[in-house]
């Protein structure tokens, strides 16, 4: 679900409070296209938006949500559209985020 290698190396190329804050955005950003998702669904510009879902995903170590957001990319712009699920990207990506956040404010982050 989490890469935590990939988290501890950010958290080490940035700093201890650079972290904090590219976690704050990441979830700004993130749920600001989640919520677009959950009011108007699939558009027009779910490849682009999930191809920039990926690559964020990716960069904080989200790997399930990066992974799920890379088939959701190719099956609109192979398939179409209408073939892409956006449940299993709310689903991984809540799951994600509880256990990012678990881990900074548990042990993780000492």
């Amino acid at each position: 679900m989490l890469d935590w290698d990939r988290v501890l190396e950010l958290k080490d190329e940035v700093g201890e409070e650079a972290f904090a804050e590219v976690v704050e955005l990441f979830l700004e950003e993130v749920e600001e296209v989640l919520t677009r998702f959950r009011a108007d669904g699939v558009t027009e510009t779910i490849a682009e938006d999930l191809h920039f879902l990926r690559g964020s995903a990716m960069n904080l170590g989200f790997s399930d949500v990066a992974e799920i957001c890379g088939a959701g990319e190719k099956s609109a712009k192979s398939l179409g559209i209408e073939m892409v699920s956006l449940q299993p990207l709310f689903e991984s990506y809540d799951k994600s985020k509880t256990m990012l956040l678990s881990g900074i404010d548990s042990s993780f982050a000492a």
